[in-house]
This record gives C-alpha cells, structure tokens and sequence, in this order.
C-alpha cells in the first residue's frame, strides 16, 4: 500500500483553532447583553403580585456590573435590554383588550429612559463613590418618565415595587424618589462590594477609600429604613371613622364592560342595599360613610334621572353620603368625576380627575394613531378633560382625599391632598378593562406605598377588584377578590400630622437630580481633561 503525505502549513494546522476561538469570543460578547436582559427580567419579577422585593437588589447589581467602565454606546445598548427585560413583562396589561402594538409601542419609548440612564451610569461608574452617583442618576431617568411623553408615566418606579421591603419606611422620609434611590444605591453598593472583595483576593491589596464607600452604600440605606420606623404610625390624631367600600363587579370584563346600560350602577346598588340590610341586621357596623369605585354609575346621574334615583335610593337606604364615580358632560367638557351624594341633600360635593391617562382617556396625536388603526381613535371619540382642584371631601367633619385610579402613580396628585387637609385617602378605581391582569396588583401597591408615605389610611374601592383597606403603615387589613361582588367596612384611623415627605415634596427629588447632574459633569470633565492629557 503506497502512502502519499500532503504537506499542511502551520497557518492551516491553527485555523480550526481559531475559528473556535473566533466563535467563543462571539459568544463571550453576548454575555452582557444577555445579562442585561435578565437582570431587568429580575427587577419585573421582584414586583406585585409577588412579594420577592428583594430581588430588585440582585437586578441592580448586575446592571452595575454590565454597566461598569463600557463606552457610552455600549451603555446605551446594555440600558436598552434592561429597560426591555424590565417592562415588557411588567406593562403586559396595557395589551388586553387593544392587541400588541400599543403594548410594543409603550415599551419601546420608555426603555428609551433607561437606556439613557445606563449611558449616565456607566459614565459615573470610573467615579470615587460610584453607587450613590449612579442611584441618583437612576432616579433622574424615573423623574423624567413620570412627566414626559404626553405628562409622564410613571408606573414602574422602582418604589412601587417595595410595598413588602425593609426598605418601605424611607416612603415617609422622602417619598418615592428617596424609597427607589435607596434600593437602587443598595444594589450597585453590593456589586461594587462584591467587586473589591474579588479585587482583594487576587491582588492582596485593599482600597479603604473604595470599601469603605460600597459598604456605607449598603449599610446607609438599610440602616435609614430602621430608623425611618419612627415615622410609621397607625394611631389616630382626629378620631376614627367606619367606612365602607362597595364592589359591585361589572357585568363583563374588558373594554364593553359599561356596554349594558345602568348595569354597572345597578350592581353597585345592589351591593349597597345587602350592606344596608346587614347593617340593620346587626352582622356589620353602620359606616360613617361609603365609597364606590371609578365608573361605578356607569351613566350621567345629572343627566339621566333614573340614575340619580338608584343612587338616591341606596343612599337613603344605608342612611349615610355615597362617593359615586361617574363620567359626566359640563358645558361641553367629559370629566371623570367623583360625586358625593348625601341621603338628604343629593349631590353636595365634586371631584374631577386632573391626571387622565393618554390613549385612555384622552388621544394624543389622534390624527396619526387613527392612520394606524382607525378602531382606536373609535374608542375614545371624546378627550376627557382634566380637573383643576386637588379632591378633598368634607364628610361630617372627615376630609378624605381622593386620587382616582391613575392619579395613585404620581407623587403631587396624591400628596396635595393630604396638604389640603386629607385625614385618609381613597383610590376610586376600575381596573375591569384590564381583565385579571397584574395591573390591579401593581396598582395596589402603590396605594400601599402612598399609605406610609404620607401616614393616612388609604382605601381602594375597585368595580372588579381587588379593593382593599390600607392602613397607614402600609398593611393590608381587608381585601376582595377579583370579579366578585363584595363590600368592605372597616374602622380605620383619621390622622392630621404629616410626614418629611408630605412636607419636602418635590425637593428631595430636586436634590437627587443635581445629585445625578454633578456626577455626570464630573465624568464628562474627567474624561476631558484625560484625553487632553492623552493628546499632550
């Protein structure tokens, strides 16, 4: 048998080599990308329904360490793909009922902030002290969503996540922008820890300076929401008041869950008169007062007079003021309105909702979305208009303010009622277009966090659930479940004081922003004199 070599080359022996090496380091590549991603996945996963807070801690470790030392276009896609992993599974709600695209859409736009945020990151991250620059950078990307496009959008913020967390008692130091820097700084403090301690074992030395700033990073925050405990009470300052809330359920879930006239005021009468009749029987306390949700008359009681009659007969019934919702027309203008209606004298007191939803409940840009689909501008044919007056109802001598529905996701719509004089707050809501979506769980959570932040008892009287009674430490004393006719009556205290949130307001907000502004001027004039220096 005869043999014949063929001569290979060293450069063709290496090639296998290096198009393995080629393909690993591809893959290496994506690494942060993926990490990215589900480190935002994690952060939607450490929201309501589930109680895992914690896990918002690990989310932004991980974005740190994606983050750390990348170039600003590097930053820019890496915030991207947590801003996706993030809210693509939390906004999944705003789908039902309108298909993807306004879903899609939504998202789209706001993981823009993120991605910006993780630009302004990665260029604090070379700094001394880096987490604190960087959680204050985090809460200037929150503080622009919840005012632009269209007002803002605030749903989302890392606090409305916090409702079960250690951290929850910061809500009543500062309000929702102090609550998420505090569990953002934790997070990129226990990267930055982790960081140093690997640092440490490989190269035997310790920077004291940079320790000691990832271990402050940490503690500080922990350590405050133990002290901020002081600032959490349920006591009552101006006496208690019995209040009901009435879930009457909505014929049909979804966008024509009004479709069959009256019926949504006519469960909710007919809630009201089995409260009434358990009330004479002795099984419940009489309410001082009673709550229905947003669109719980689900036609005009001005206009139409069998609507006012319902309303009128169920009030005379359990003897005590009804807050009715309903949409109502006024020379000309659609208002989503809160309605106090007294057994004796009817309708006395009103309240209109200032914060209405874009492409709910007016149509930015209708022009264009009816190019896209001419059915949507077909669902909100008339704009809402916006109240003018904080809400705040006199009720025998108990002010209970009111925030209605979406109104509960901004920090002004709900503190300048308690600066009006609230002693608690209700959350009139419909969540019903929604289906049983998690929608109505984040939602909840809010109120809870508004509950502590500003110490008053929160009530959230939802058409189809889940409504439920906060008290002003945040817990949840009663609830209901979901599409089920139901009330609720509870004692609950009336409080007056008010906490360094309510007071300060916007300022620590204000405060972390030039926080954010200082760090990435820092940065911008570092990273110039540097590359000066470089060209000397």
């Amino acid at each position: 048998m005869t043999v014949t070599a063929t001569s290979v080359d060293q450069s063709d022996q290496l090639q296998p080599r290096r198009t393995s090496g080629a393909r690993g380091g591809r893959l290496l590549r994506l690494v942060p990308a993926a990490a990215s991603a589900l480190c935002g996945v994690l952060l939607y996963v450490s929201f309501p329904p589930r109680p895992l807070w914690w896990l918002a801690l690990p989310a932004f470790a991980g974005f740190g360490w994606v983050l750390r030392g990348r170039s600003w276009k590097a930053a820019l896609g890496l915030g991207y793909l947590f801003g996706l992993g993030f809210l693509l599974p939390l906004l999944v709600w705003t789908s039902v009922e309108v298909g993807p695209l306004p879903w899609l859409a939504l998202v789209a736009i706001e993981a823009i902030f993120v991605a910006l945020v993780g630009v302004g990151v990665a260029a604090v991250s070379r700094l001394p002290a880096w987490p604190v620059w960087a959680a204050a950078v985090w809460t200037a990307g929150e503080a622009a969503r919840a005012r632009v496009p269209f007002q803002g959008f605030p749903w989302g913020k890392v606090a409305f996540g916090q409702a079960d967390g250690v951290f929850l008692p910061l809500a009543a130091v500062g309000g929702t922008p102090v609550l998420g820097f505090a569990v953002v700084l934790c997070g990129f403090g226990l990267y930055e820890a982790g960081r140093l301690i690997a640092e440490r074992r490989r190269n035997r030395v310790v920077r004291r300076a940079a320790a000691t700033a990832a271990l402050l990073s940490v503690a500080v925050p922990v350590v405050g929401a133990v002290a901020a405990r002081a600032l959490v009470s349920d006591s009552a300052e101006d006496g208690t008041a019995t209040v009901a809330l009435i879930q009457g359920n909505v014929p049909r879930a979804g966008l024509e869950f009004n479709a069959q006239r009256r019926a949504v005021l006519d469960y909710h009468a007919r809630e009201t008169h089995k409260l009434a009749a358990d009330v004479r029987a002795g099984k419940v306390a009489k309410p001082d007062y009673v709550l229905w949700p947003e669109n719980s008359s689900d036609i005009d009681p001005f206009e139409y007079a069998d609507a006012a009659a319902v309303i009128e007969e169920a009030a005379k019934d359990i003897g005590v003021p009804i807050s009715v919702g309903s949409v109502v027309e006024r020379d000309g203008k659609l208002l989503n309105e809160q309605i106090l209606w007294d057994p004796v004298k009817g309708a006395t007191q009103t309240y209109d909702k200032r914060q209405i939803q874009p492409f709910g409940e007016y149509l930015p840009l209708r022009s264009l979305v009816g190019a896209i689909n001419k059915s949507w501008t077909e669902m909100a044919r008339q704009d809402f208009s916006r109240g003018t007056e904080p809400g705040v109802f006199d009720i025998d001598g108990a002010k209970v303010g009111l925030a209605t529905c979406y109104e509960a996701a901004f920090d002004w719509a709900v503190r300048d009622t308690v600066t009006h004089g609230a002693e608690m707050i209700s959350v009139p809501s419909n969540n019903a277009t929604f289906d049983r979506s998690e929608m109505t769980y984040q939602q909840l959570a809010m109120s809870r966090i508004r509950a502590v932040e500003h110490s008053r008892t929160v009530t959230v009287p939802v058409t189809s659930g889940v409504s439920a009674v906060i008290l002003p430490d945040g817990r949840i004393t009663q609830k209901t479940g979901m599409f089920v006719p139901a009330y609720l009556v509870q004692k609950v205290p009336l409080r007056t004081s008010t906490t360094p949130a309510t007071e300060l307001g916007i300022l620590p907000e204000i405060a972390l922003v030039l926080v954010a502004a200082g760090g990435i001027g820092w940065a911008i004039g570092s990273g110039l004199r540097a590359r000066r220096a470089g060209d000397a």
